[in-house]
């Protein structure tokens, strides 16, 4: 990213907004190279529209930017580390690795039930699956072959950095899968372990 923008960001970062004479003066630019910039920064989704905060004194008032939630998320998040921890602790407080599994079953009957999936109709059901899985950050695909099966391609893993120490976070994968298709798919790749992707055959014969 320009200097300039980047350095932008990290101020409302800190302050949580300003106006663009703050800024220009913390930068020491002008205020309509400050307003240029700005205009990107809103252009590419990183700053909100700004707000206006009135003066105390009789005056025009003054305009306030802050990051969107797409700008805030630019900033270092350590989500993987947490998540890890979280696994270890639970790992050690529960008696065995099937008490384990349980929990990130519900986990995944959890996220599973904020689906809006048609019933009767396992062809939208399989559509709506993989849309459901994209909004998540999946980057779910589906491939057809030549047979009545499917393969539903996991181009990004969420949790991969996380998947690669814990096989649960896989297994709730497949229980999420499970839930949202009706049917148990069979995994036949995994990004965390030997692939670049994870894929799930799912059969359509009996279907």
């Amino acid at each position: 990213m320009q200097p300039t923008r980047e350095h932008i960001l990290t101020i409302l970062k800190e302050k949580h907004e300003a106006t663009v004479d703050e800024l220009s003066e913390e930068l020491s630019l002008t205020p309509v190279t400050v307003r240029h910039h700005l205009d990107i920064l809103r252009g590419d989704g990183l700053v909100d529209i700004p707000r206006a905060r009135r003066r105390k004194a009789p005056g025009r008032p003054q305009y306030l930017y802050a990051l969107t939630t797409q700008g805030a998320a630019l900033f270092p998040r350590r989500y993987d580390q947490l998540a890890n921890h979280v696994l270890i602790e639970l790992s050690s407080r529960l008696a065995s690795a099937e008490e384990v599994q349980e929990v990130m079953e519900s986990i995944a009957e959890r996220i599973a039930s904020q689906a809006q999936l048609p019933s009767g109709d396992f062809e939208a059901r399989l559509l709506a699956v993989v849309a459901f899985l994209e909004e998540l950050g999946y980057m779910a695909r589906l491939d057809r072959g030549d047979g009545p099966d499917c393969r539903i391609r996991i181009v990004n893993c969420p949790y991969e950095s996380v998947a690669r120490s814990h096989d649960v976070v896989c297994a709730m994968d497949l229980a999420l899968l499970t839930r949202l298709l009706g049917t148990a798919p069979e995994r036949v790749a995994c990004a965390a372990r030997e692939g670049r992707e994870c894929v799930y055959l799912v059969r359509l014969e009996a279907e």
